[in-house]
């Protein structure tokens, strides 16, 4: 009967620690502030210029459905009704490119009887900005 007893009780401690560590675990990840989320201070005046001068600048934004190499011999008998292998499977993501830049994928979608594409996945800026070096 004591062994029963012990067996219960080093249980009991366990499950303790166990609560105590998940407890503490979950105050430190409520104590992490992420900078992405804090507020910044206001824009002044000229901060304010300045971002609308960029705002106006244009850019090319290209959708990319998929790339394929041939060789010019093959480019030049290219005609009406001829097929070109891309390297990518039918219903995969398309390549939003703004300035030759990757930064999104999407899928096709038509609007008013015009084609567009709804972004699925938009690349982070910490990523583009690695791609860059």
């Amino acid at each position: 009967m004591s062994d029963d007893n012990e067996d219960l009780s080093m249980w009991d401690e366990a499950m303790d620690e166990q609560a105590e560590a998940e407890a503490s675990d979950a105050l430190e990840a409520q104590a992490v502030e992420l900078d992405e989320l804090q507020q910044d201070a206001p824009l002044t005046g000229e901060e304010k210029r300045k971002l609308d001068t960029i705002l106006d600048i244009p850019v090319t934004i290209s959708m990319e459905v998929g790339r394929s190499q041939i060789s010019i011999r093959n480019l030049l008998q290219l005609n009406q009704g001829s097929v070109v292998e891309l390297d990518r499977v039918a219903g995969e993501a398309l390549d939003v490119l703004v300035n030759g830049t990757l930064i999104a994928h999407g899928e096709v979608v038509v609007v008013n009887d015009k084609f567009g594409i709804r972004l699925t996945d938009v690349i982070s800026q910490v990523e583009r900005i690695k791609k860059l070096k």
